[in-house]
Protein backbone atom coordinates (compact mmCIF):
# COMPACT_ATOMS: atom_id res chain seq x y z
CA UNK A 1 0.00 0.00 0.00
CA UNK A 2 1.36 3.27 -1.11
CA UNK A 3 0.37 6.24 0.66
CA UNK A 4 0.68 9.72 -0.98
CA UNK A 5 -0.14 13.00 0.66
CA UNK A 6 -0.29 16.57 -0.76
CA UNK A 7 1.93 19.03 1.30
CA UNK A 8 0.55 22.47 1.86
CA UNK A 9 4.29 23.88 1.53
CA UNK A 10 3.87 23.20 -2.52
CA UNK A 11 1.86 26.69 -2.70
CA UNK A 12 5.39 28.47 -0.99
CA UNK A 13 7.37 27.05 -3.40
CA UNK A 14 5.18 27.54 -6.35
CA UNK A 15 5.02 30.90 -5.52
CA UNK A 16 8.68 31.54 -4.71
CA UNK A 17 10.27 30.10 -7.58
CA UNK A 18 7.45 31.76 -10.06
CA UNK A 19 8.76 34.95 -8.39
CA UNK A 20 12.04 35.03 -9.00
CA UNK A 21 12.11 33.19 -12.28
CA UNK A 22 10.10 36.42 -12.95
CA UNK A 23 13.10 38.75 -11.92
CA UNK A 24 15.23 36.71 -14.15
CA UNK A 25 12.69 36.93 -17.55
CA UNK A 26 12.51 40.72 -16.45
CA UNK A 27 16.35 41.21 -17.29
CA UNK A 28 16.37 39.44 -19.76
CA UNK A 29 13.93 41.51 -21.92
CA UNK A 30 14.72 44.89 -19.80
CA UNK A 31 17.00 45.86 -22.76
CA UNK A 32 15.43 44.71 -26.04
CA UNK A 33 12.18 46.76 -25.68
CA UNK A 34 14.70 49.55 -25.17
CA UNK A 35 17.07 48.74 -27.67
CA UNK A 36 17.33 52.19 -29.11
CA UNK A 37 17.88 53.59 -25.17
CA UNK A 38 20.65 51.74 -24.44
CA UNK A 39 22.31 51.79 -27.91
CA UNK A 40 22.02 55.66 -27.88
CA UNK A 41 23.81 55.44 -23.76
CA UNK A 42 26.26 52.53 -24.54
CA UNK A 43 27.33 54.28 -27.95
CA UNK A 44 26.60 50.77 -29.32
CA UNK A 45 25.20 49.24 -32.38
CA UNK A 46 21.96 47.90 -32.43
CA UNK A 47 22.92 44.20 -32.62
CA UNK A 48 25.00 44.70 -29.70
CA UNK A 49 21.83 45.29 -27.74
CA UNK A 50 20.51 42.22 -29.64
CA UNK A 51 23.56 40.25 -27.81
CA UNK A 52 22.10 41.24 -24.58
CA UNK A 53 19.38 39.53 -25.04
CA UNK A 54 20.80 36.25 -27.65
CA UNK A 55 23.24 35.48 -24.47
CA UNK A 56 20.36 34.23 -22.54
CA UNK A 57 19.75 31.59 -25.78
CA UNK A 58 24.06 30.91 -26.28
CA UNK A 59 24.59 30.38 -22.24
CA UNK A 60 22.00 27.77 -22.34
CA UNK A 61 23.01 25.15 -24.82
CA UNK A 62 26.57 24.45 -23.34
CA UNK A 63 25.74 24.79 -19.69
CA UNK A 64 22.17 23.08 -20.28
CA UNK A 65 23.47 19.24 -19.78
CA UNK A 66 25.73 20.36 -16.42
CA UNK A 67 22.79 21.89 -15.30
CA UNK A 68 20.21 18.89 -15.79
CA UNK A 69 22.98 16.41 -14.66
CA UNK A 70 23.37 18.85 -11.74
CA UNK A 71 19.81 19.20 -11.02
CA UNK A 72 19.62 14.70 -10.84
CA UNK A 73 22.33 14.09 -8.90
CA UNK A 74 22.43 16.77 -6.18
CA UNK A 75 18.82 17.59 -6.38
CA UNK A 76 16.13 19.80 -6.50
CA UNK A 77 16.92 22.75 -3.85
CA UNK A 78 20.41 23.40 -4.60
CA UNK A 79 19.42 24.04 -8.27
CA UNK A 80 16.36 26.39 -7.47
CA UNK A 81 19.23 28.33 -4.68
CA UNK A 82 22.04 28.37 -7.81
CA UNK A 83 19.32 29.89 -10.36
CA UNK A 84 18.10 32.65 -7.11
CA UNK A 85 21.63 33.38 -6.32
CA UNK A 86 23.27 33.92 -9.70
CA UNK A 87 20.30 36.05 -10.71
CA UNK A 88 20.86 38.53 -7.68
CA UNK A 89 24.44 38.31 -8.34
CA UNK A 90 23.72 39.54 -12.15
CA UNK A 91 21.45 42.08 -10.92
CA UNK A 92 24.11 43.80 -8.45
CA UNK A 93 26.58 43.40 -11.49
CA UNK A 94 24.76 45.36 -13.43
CA UNK A 95 24.30 48.18 -11.02
CA UNK A 96 27.92 49.07 -11.51
CA UNK A 97 27.54 49.31 -15.29
CA UNK A 98 25.75 52.88 -15.04
CA UNK A 99 27.97 55.00 -17.31
CA UNK A 100 28.10 54.89 -21.22
CA UNK A 101 31.92 53.39 -21.56
CA UNK A 102 30.44 50.11 -19.58
CA UNK A 103 28.99 48.15 -22.03
CA UNK A 104 31.10 45.29 -21.69
CA UNK A 105 30.13 45.20 -17.78
CA UNK A 106 26.38 45.01 -18.49
CA UNK A 107 27.24 42.16 -20.73
CA UNK A 108 29.10 40.25 -18.58
CA UNK A 109 26.20 40.94 -15.87
CA UNK A 110 23.90 39.95 -18.32
CA UNK A 111 25.65 36.98 -18.94
CA UNK A 112 25.47 36.07 -15.16
CA UNK A 113 22.19 36.56 -15.02
CA UNK A 114 21.95 34.25 -18.61
CA UNK A 115 23.73 31.50 -16.41
CA UNK A 116 21.00 31.73 -13.88
CA UNK A 117 18.26 31.08 -15.60
CA UNK A 118 19.58 27.40 -17.25
CA UNK A 119 18.93 26.68 -13.22
CA UNK A 120 15.76 27.85 -13.62
CA UNK A 121 13.93 27.14 -16.82
CA UNK A 122 13.62 23.38 -16.36
CA UNK A 123 11.95 22.76 -13.11
CA UNK A 124 8.61 23.84 -14.04
CA UNK A 125 8.09 20.69 -15.01
CA UNK A 126 9.93 19.11 -11.73
CA UNK A 127 8.57 20.78 -9.09
CA UNK A 128 4.99 20.00 -10.48
CA UNK A 129 5.78 16.43 -10.51
CA UNK A 130 7.55 16.54 -7.68
CA UNK A 131 5.05 18.38 -5.41
CA UNK A 132 1.83 18.30 -7.38
CA UNK A 133 -1.07 15.24 -7.48
CA UNK A 134 -2.07 14.31 -10.30
CA UNK A 135 -5.14 16.41 -11.02
CA UNK A 136 -3.44 19.83 -10.27
CA UNK A 137 0.09 18.87 -12.05
CA UNK A 138 -0.35 20.34 -15.25
CA UNK A 139 -2.24 23.77 -14.16
CA UNK A 140 1.11 23.91 -11.64
CA UNK A 141 3.50 23.30 -14.43
CA UNK A 142 1.65 26.35 -16.35
CA UNK A 143 1.45 28.75 -13.11
CA UNK A 144 5.20 27.76 -12.97
CA UNK A 145 6.16 29.04 -16.36
CA UNK A 146 3.68 31.95 -16.07
CA UNK A 147 5.81 33.66 -13.71
CA UNK A 148 8.72 33.55 -16.56
CA UNK A 149 5.92 35.01 -18.71
CA UNK A 150 4.91 37.49 -16.34
CA UNK A 151 8.67 38.66 -16.01
CA UNK A 152 8.58 39.01 -19.62
CA UNK A 153 5.18 41.03 -19.36
CA UNK A 154 6.66 43.38 -17.25
CA UNK A 155 10.08 43.62 -18.62
CA UNK A 156 7.92 44.70 -21.16
CA UNK A 157 5.59 47.39 -19.71
CA UNK A 158 8.04 48.86 -16.85
CA UNK A 159 11.22 49.55 -18.35
CA UNK A 160 10.04 52.08 -21.04
CA UNK A 161 8.16 53.70 -17.75
CA UNK A 162 11.27 54.51 -15.99
CA UNK A 163 13.62 54.69 -18.96
CA UNK A 164 12.23 57.38 -20.91
CA UNK A 165 13.87 58.17 -23.86
CA UNK A 166 16.40 61.71 -23.37
CA UNK A 167 19.39 61.61 -25.41
CA UNK A 168 20.29 65.13 -24.54
CA UNK A 169 20.49 64.14 -21.06
CA UNK A 170 22.59 61.38 -20.27
CA UNK A 171 23.13 62.02 -16.99
CA UNK A 172 18.89 61.85 -15.95
CA UNK A 173 19.00 58.71 -18.49
CA UNK A 174 21.94 57.19 -16.14
CA UNK A 175 19.91 57.84 -13.05
CA UNK A 176 16.36 56.20 -14.39
CA UNK A 177 18.46 53.59 -15.57
CA UNK A 178 19.72 53.15 -12.55
CA UNK A 179 16.43 53.06 -10.60
CA UNK A 180 15.66 50.09 -12.38
CA UNK A 181 18.68 48.07 -11.96
CA UNK A 182 18.79 48.83 -8.32
CA UNK A 183 15.14 47.85 -7.64
CA UNK A 184 15.52 44.67 -9.74
CA UNK A 185 18.57 43.85 -7.31
CA UNK A 186 17.19 44.54 -4.19
CA UNK A 187 14.10 42.54 -5.11
CA UNK A 188 16.08 39.16 -6.27
CA UNK A 189 17.99 39.43 -2.84
CA UNK A 190 14.72 39.14 -1.69
CA UNK A 191 13.89 36.22 -3.29
CA UNK A 192 16.96 34.63 -3.08
CA UNK A 193 17.00 34.14 1.18
CA UNK A 194 12.88 33.23 0.66
CA UNK A 195 14.22 30.76 -1.76
CA UNK A 196 16.59 29.44 0.89
CA UNK A 197 14.07 29.48 3.89
CA UNK A 198 11.23 27.68 1.48
CA UNK A 199 12.50 25.19 -0.59
CA UNK A 200 12.85 21.83 0.53
CA UNK A 201 14.11 18.50 -2.36
CA UNK A 202 10.88 17.04 -2.02
CA UNK A 203 7.56 16.58 0.32
CA UNK A 204 7.72 13.97 2.98
CA UNK A 205 5.20 12.48 1.39
CA UNK A 206 4.76 11.64 -2.48
CA UNK A 207 1.96 13.76 -4.00
CA UNK A 208 1.11 11.10 -6.82
CA UNK A 209 1.43 7.32 -7.46
CA UNK A 210 3.89 7.74 -10.55
CA UNK A 211 6.08 9.51 -8.15
CA UNK A 212 5.94 7.06 -5.16
CA UNK A 213 7.17 4.75 -7.78
CA UNK A 214 10.00 6.74 -8.90
CA UNK A 215 11.24 7.61 -5.41
CA UNK A 216 10.97 3.67 -4.69
CA UNK A 217 13.91 3.00 -6.37
CA UNK A 218 17.01 3.12 -5.23
CA UNK A 219 19.24 5.77 -6.30
CA UNK A 220 22.02 4.00 -7.93
CA UNK A 221 19.53 2.40 -10.47
CA UNK A 222 19.54 5.75 -12.43
CA UNK A 223 21.54 6.48 -14.70
CA UNK A 224 21.70 10.12 -15.67
CA UNK A 225 23.83 8.91 -19.56
CA UNK A 226 21.40 6.38 -19.90
CA UNK A 227 18.68 9.19 -19.67
CA UNK A 228 19.91 11.17 -22.44
CA UNK A 229 20.35 8.00 -24.45
CA UNK A 230 16.81 7.44 -23.55
CA UNK A 231 15.35 10.35 -24.45
CA UNK A 232 17.18 10.77 -28.02
CA UNK A 233 15.86 6.93 -28.50
CA UNK A 234 12.26 8.66 -28.17
CA UNK A 235 11.25 9.33 -31.66
CA UNK A 236 8.37 11.73 -29.86
CA UNK A 237 10.51 12.81 -27.86
CA UNK A 238 12.44 13.95 -30.83
CA UNK A 239 10.17 15.35 -32.81
CA UNK A 240 8.73 17.34 -29.91
CA UNK A 241 12.20 18.52 -29.14
CA UNK A 242 12.33 20.13 -32.80
CA UNK A 243 8.35 21.19 -32.86
CA UNK A 244 9.02 22.88 -28.94
CA UNK A 245 12.63 24.85 -30.50
CA UNK A 246 10.30 25.94 -33.38
CA UNK A 247 8.00 27.83 -31.82
CA UNK A 248 9.63 28.94 -28.45
CA UNK A 249 12.46 30.05 -29.99
CA UNK A 250 10.10 32.40 -32.36
CA UNK A 251 8.69 33.91 -29.19
CA UNK A 252 12.37 34.77 -28.18
CA UNK A 253 12.69 35.74 -31.81
CA UNK A 254 9.54 38.32 -32.18
CA UNK A 255 10.20 39.45 -28.11
CA UNK A 256 13.90 40.30 -28.92
CA UNK A 257 12.99 42.41 -31.80
CA UNK A 258 9.63 43.57 -31.06
CA UNK A 259 10.91 47.53 -30.14
CA UNK A 260 12.47 47.83 -33.70
CA UNK A 261 9.46 45.96 -35.47
CA UNK A 262 6.81 48.70 -34.07
CA UNK A 263 9.45 51.81 -34.44
CA UNK A 264 9.64 51.09 -37.86
CA UNK A 265 6.29 51.81 -39.02
CA UNK A 266 5.74 53.68 -35.51
CA UNK A 267 8.76 56.12 -35.06
CA UNK A 268 8.53 57.17 -31.29
CA UNK A 269 5.98 54.90 -29.90
CA UNK A 270 8.67 52.56 -27.52
CA UNK A 271 6.11 53.28 -24.63
CA UNK A 272 3.44 51.52 -27.03
CA UNK A 273 5.56 48.90 -28.47
CA UNK A 274 6.31 48.18 -24.26
CA UNK A 275 2.44 47.59 -24.42
CA UNK A 276 1.62 45.60 -27.60
CA UNK A 277 4.49 43.47 -25.57
CA UNK A 278 2.95 43.49 -22.19
CA UNK A 279 -0.51 42.47 -24.63
CA UNK A 280 0.78 39.77 -26.14
CA UNK A 281 2.12 38.09 -22.69
CA UNK A 282 -0.22 39.03 -20.65
CA UNK A 283 -2.55 37.18 -23.20
CA UNK A 284 0.01 34.08 -23.48
CA UNK A 285 -0.54 33.91 -19.31
CA UNK A 286 -4.11 33.54 -19.99
CA UNK A 287 -3.54 30.80 -22.51
CA UNK A 288 -0.98 29.23 -20.11
CA UNK A 289 -3.19 28.74 -17.22
CA UNK A 290 -6.37 27.52 -19.93
CA UNK A 291 -4.24 25.24 -21.17
CA UNK A 292 -3.29 23.84 -18.02
CA UNK A 293 -6.56 23.24 -17.01
CA UNK A 294 -7.54 22.01 -19.72
CA UNK A 295 -4.82 19.46 -19.76
CA UNK A 296 -5.80 18.16 -15.97
CA UNK A 297 -9.28 17.59 -17.03
CA UNK A 298 -8.80 16.21 -20.73
CA UNK A 299 -5.17 14.73 -20.61
CA UNK A 300 -5.69 15.31 -24.32
CA UNK A 301 -1.93 16.30 -24.64
CA UNK A 302 -1.37 15.87 -28.55
CA UNK A 303 -4.79 17.38 -29.44
CA UNK A 304 -4.23 20.49 -27.49
CA UNK A 305 -0.68 20.86 -28.54
CA UNK A 306 -1.12 20.83 -32.64
CA UNK A 307 -4.49 22.72 -32.23
CA UNK A 308 -2.48 25.43 -30.25
CA UNK A 309 0.23 25.34 -32.88
CA UNK A 310 -1.51 25.91 -35.60
CA UNK A 311 -3.81 28.74 -33.94
CA UNK A 312 -0.32 30.43 -33.27
CA UNK A 313 0.56 30.02 -37.24
CA UNK A 314 -2.52 31.83 -38.47
CA UNK A 315 -2.15 34.70 -35.50
CA UNK A 316 1.27 35.20 -36.62
CA UNK A 317 0.34 35.48 -40.39
CA UNK A 318 -2.47 38.27 -39.33
CA UNK A 319 0.24 40.13 -37.26
CA UNK A 320 2.66 40.29 -39.65
CA UNK A 321 0.07 41.59 -42.79
CA UNK A 322 -1.83 43.90 -40.60
CA UNK A 323 1.62 45.16 -39.05
CA UNK A 324 1.84 48.26 -41.02
CA UNK A 325 -1.26 49.43 -41.33
CA UNK A 326 -1.05 52.52 -39.58
CA UNK A 327 -3.41 51.36 -36.43
CA UNK A 328 -2.14 50.93 -33.87
CA UNK A 329 -4.83 49.49 -32.09
CA UNK A 330 -4.88 47.18 -34.77
CA UNK A 331 -1.65 45.71 -33.82
CA UNK A 332 -2.68 45.54 -29.87
CA UNK A 333 -5.11 43.38 -30.75
CA UNK A 334 -3.26 41.03 -33.38
CA UNK A 335 -0.56 41.09 -31.01
CA UNK A 336 -2.80 39.94 -28.27
CA UNK A 337 -4.39 36.92 -30.19
CA UNK A 338 -0.50 36.14 -31.14
CA UNK A 339 0.82 35.97 -27.49
CA UNK A 340 -2.59 34.18 -26.20
CA UNK A 341 -1.25 31.07 -28.57
CA UNK A 342 2.11 31.22 -29.15
CA UNK A 343 3.21 31.71 -25.27
CA UNK A 344 0.28 29.34 -24.20
CA UNK A 345 2.10 26.93 -25.84
CA UNK A 346 4.96 26.56 -23.64
CA UNK A 347 3.89 24.97 -20.98
CA UNK A 348 2.27 22.87 -23.44
CA UNK A 349 5.58 21.11 -24.64
CA UNK A 350 6.88 21.00 -21.26
CA UNK A 351 4.11 18.61 -20.02
CA UNK A 352 3.60 16.18 -23.65
CA UNK A 353 7.22 15.93 -23.13
CA UNK A 354 6.67 14.43 -19.65
CA UNK A 355 3.73 12.35 -20.41
CA UNK A 356 5.72 10.80 -23.30
CA UNK A 357 8.94 9.60 -21.89
CA UNK A 358 8.23 8.96 -18.29
CA UNK A 359 10.11 7.61 -16.10
CA UNK A 360 12.63 9.88 -17.27
CA UNK A 361 13.81 12.85 -15.41
CA UNK A 362 11.55 16.04 -16.29
CA UNK A 363 14.56 18.32 -15.42
CA UNK A 364 16.47 16.31 -18.24
CA UNK A 365 13.76 16.67 -21.17
CA UNK A 366 12.56 20.00 -20.27
CA UNK A 367 16.21 21.15 -20.25
CA UNK A 368 16.90 19.64 -23.83
CA UNK A 369 13.46 21.14 -24.86
CA UNK A 370 14.80 24.80 -23.23
CA UNK A 371 18.11 24.20 -25.34
CA UNK A 372 16.49 23.39 -28.87
CA UNK A 373 14.31 26.57 -27.84
CA UNK A 374 17.50 28.68 -27.62
CA UNK A 375 19.26 27.53 -30.29
CA UNK A 376 16.26 28.23 -32.53
CA UNK A 377 16.12 31.50 -31.06
CA UNK A 378 19.10 32.31 -31.55
CA UNK A 379 19.62 31.84 -35.77
CA UNK A 380 15.52 32.97 -35.69
CA UNK A 381 16.89 36.14 -33.86
CA UNK A 382 19.87 36.94 -35.71
CA UNK A 383 18.40 36.07 -39.55
CA UNK A 384 14.89 37.79 -38.93
CA UNK A 385 16.56 40.51 -37.50
CA UNK A 386 19.00 41.12 -40.81
CA UNK A 387 15.54 40.55 -42.76
CA UNK A 388 13.95 43.46 -40.78
CA UNK A 389 17.04 45.45 -40.94
CA UNK A 390 17.46 45.18 -44.72
CA UNK A 391 14.31 44.70 -45.93
CA UNK A 392 10.91 44.93 -43.35
CA UNK A 393 9.54 43.43 -40.16
CA UNK A 394 6.82 41.68 -42.66
CA UNK A 395 10.23 39.76 -44.34
CA UNK A 396 10.86 38.64 -41.01
CA UNK A 397 8.07 37.59 -39.41
CA UNK A 398 7.30 35.40 -42.66
CA UNK A 399 10.69 33.76 -42.53
CA UNK A 400 9.36 32.61 -38.88
CA UNK A 401 5.63 31.81 -40.05
CA UNK A 402 7.24 29.25 -42.70
CA UNK A 403 9.21 27.28 -39.82
CA UNK A 404 6.52 27.31 -37.69
CA UNK A 405 4.28 25.48 -40.64
CA UNK A 406 7.70 22.84 -40.59
CA UNK A 407 6.41 23.00 -36.36
CA UNK A 408 2.75 21.98 -37.41
CA UNK A 409 3.41 18.88 -39.58
CA UNK A 410 6.42 17.68 -37.00
CA UNK A 411 3.77 17.92 -34.06
CA UNK A 412 1.18 15.91 -36.23
CA UNK A 413 3.31 13.15 -36.75
CA UNK A 414 4.14 12.63 -32.77
CA UNK A 415 2.82 9.58 -31.70
CA UNK A 416 1.17 10.03 -28.41
CA UNK A 417 1.76 7.48 -25.82
CA UNK A 418 0.70 8.93 -22.07
CA UNK A 419 3.19 6.78 -19.83
CA UNK A 420 2.80 9.14 -16.63
CA UNK A 421 -1.38 9.53 -16.83
CA UNK A 422 -1.28 5.85 -17.54
CA UNK A 423 0.46 4.97 -14.61
CA UNK A 424 -1.70 7.46 -12.47
CA UNK A 425 -5.06 6.20 -13.86
CA UNK A 426 -4.06 2.90 -11.87
CA UNK A 427 -3.83 4.06 -8.67
CA UNK A 428 -7.90 2.99 -7.26
CA UNK A 429 -6.79 -0.69 -8.89
CA UNK A 430 -3.21 -0.67 -6.87
CA UNK A 431 -5.31 0.05 -4.00
CA UNK A 432 -3.77 3.52 -2.85
CA UNK A 433 -4.47 5.64 0.13
CA UNK A 434 -4.48 9.41 -0.56
CA UNK A 435 -4.82 11.75 2.20
CA UNK A 436 -4.74 15.32 1.79
CA UNK A 437 -2.30 17.40 4.60
CA UNK A 438 1.14 18.27 5.46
Amino acid sequence: RLETRLSRRRLAVLAIFSCYSLVNAFQWIQYSILSNVFAGFYGVSFTQIDWLSMVYMVAYVPLILPATWLLDARGLRLTALLGAGLNALGAWLKCGSLAPQRYPLTLAAQAVCAVAQVFILGLPSRIASVWFGPTEVSTACAVAVLGNQLGTAIGFLLPPVLVPNTPNDIDLMAHNIGIMFYGTAIVSTLLFFLAGVVFEEKPKYPPSHSQAVLQSKPPEDYSYKQSIINLFRNIPFILLLISYGIMTGAFYSVSTLLNQMIVTHYEGEEVNAGRIGLTLVVAGMVGSIICGLWLDYTKTYKQTTLIVYILSFIGLLVFTFTLDLGYLIVVFVTGGVLGFFMTGYLPLGFEFAVEITYPESEGTSSGLLNASAQIFGIVFTLVQGKLTTDYSPRAGNIFLSAWIFVGIILTALIKSDLRRHNVNSGIMNLDVKAVSGD
